[in-house]
Parts: structure tokens; sequence; C-alpha cells
């Protein structure tokens, strides 16, 4: 550990010097570990997907879940699925925000399949299912018109059911202890 002594007679520089080792101490900067990437990659439910076709590109959230090797998906119709059929290289992003000074960030790179398969179909749909939601969930986290009750039948749920096989990831992390006599107000 550094230690600072400050004295009475040092200048103005002096004093911003030691001011911005001080703060150092306190922010952190740095990649998360593989571990940390899988962590956050299980414990969120809403991701970004970034696709592109056709000159465009279009980033768009979802409701996710995954299993330690893909993401799954529900939706309709649209711009993204088109989009992710025509080129299947996706970028997939997700986040944790405490606040603006404490984040952790997720990057990842994957390949678009659309499960048309009853049986994978149904795998997905289930992994959806099983998911950990909010207490208060979105509309397009309801797979079923009779959510939270599970159908008899998962076959019974229209729309696009797909996958993304993850072929890499990174992870960027800030955390800012710093302590409140250091702090600007």
């Amino acid at each position: 550990m550094n230690i600072i002594i400050i004295s009475a007679d040092c200048n103005h520089i002096d004093c911003i010097r030691v001011f911005l080792i001080l703060l150092k101490l306190f922010i952190m900067f740095g990649d998360l570990s593989q571990k940390q990437i899988e962590d956050v990659l299980h414990h969120q439910v809403i991701g970004r997907v970034g696709c592109h076709a056709e000159n465009m590109v279009y980033v768009v959230p979802i409701s996710y879940a995954y299993d330690g090797q893909y993401i799954y998906g529900h939706t309709h119709e649209g711009m993204k699925i088109n989009m992710m059929r025509k080129n299947k290289n996706i970028c997939f992003e997700v986040d944790v925000l405490q606040d603006m000074a404490n984040w952790q960030s997720v990057i990842a790179w994957g390949e678009f399949e659309e499960l048309t398969d009853k049986t994978e179909r149904n795998k997905a749909l289930q992994k959806l299912i099983d998911r950990v939601l909010p207490l208060i969930p979105s509309e397009t986290t309801k797979l079923y018109p009779d959510w939270p009750f599970k159908p008899k039948d998962l076959n019974v749920i229209k729309g696009v059911v797909y996958r993304i096989l993850l072929t890499k990831k990174t992870g960027r992390f800030e955390n800012n202890q710093t302590p409140s006599f250091l702090s600007w107000g």
C-alpha cells in the first residue's frame, strides 16, 4: 500500500497529483473473468441483439434465457428475424448497471439459428419458461396467454423460437469505491 504524506506547503499541482493518485486507488476499470462473464449472462433476462443485413445495422432489446452455450429467444415475425435469417452472424450485449460508476458489460458474438424442429423448439421454450423473471414482467416475457401457468402443450405458443450459439465473449467493468471524502459533491 502506498502511503502519501501531504505537507502544508505543497503547491497546487502537487495537491492535484495527490488527489489523482488517491482517486486511482478507489476506481477500478478492467476485464471481467470468464466466470464473471458467465454470471452476467446467466443472471440477466434482457439483452440486446445486433444484426446486420442489406447495408443496415439493427440493435434491439430482447428477453432471453442462457444455458452456458446458447442464448434462447422468442419473438414474432419482423425486422430482427428477417435480418438474422439473411445474416446469421450477430452480436449480443448485456449489462448490469448499478449506477454510472458501477457496472458490468458483456459483449458476445455468435450465430443465429431458427428452431423449427418440434423437439428443439420445445426445449428452447422450456428454458424460457424456467428462467427466473422479475416480479413484474413485461408483455414480451409472457410467452403464452395464461402465463405464469404453464400450458399443457408448448405447441400453443405461437411465434418464432431461436437460439444464438455464442462463439466469443468479452466483458468489462467499472467499480468505483471512492470514499465520500474524495467525492466532488
